[in-house]
């Protein structure tokens, strides 16, 4: 199971996963998902389930806004979770 950690924009996208990867965890870009982007233009960045908790250390170490972080579970869709 992996986390999305959704972000306003591609170039926002951008710098959580490379700060993500620079410190050592691993984080795909992608568009995010329909269903959690209302307005369409948002990216994620997914990151597997065992990275979370250092994931936001980093990122709010660094100062880079995220929206929020949201996991899929299979027939329900996404849900937000408490970051």
């Amino acid at each position: 199971m992996g986390y999305l950690i959704m972000c306003r924009s591609l170039t926002y996208g951008q710098r959580v996963a490379n700060a993500l990867e620079r410190a050592g965890i691993s984080a795909r870009l992608l568009r995010s998902p329909a269903e959690i982007s209302p307005t369409g233009c948002s990216y994620s960045v997914k990151i597997s389930s065992q990275h979370l908790s250092r994931a936001l250390t980093v990122l709010n170490r660094m100062r880079i806004p995220y929206l929020g972080v949201y996991v899929g579970s299979p027939g329900y869709g996404y849900q937000e979770v408490e970051a």
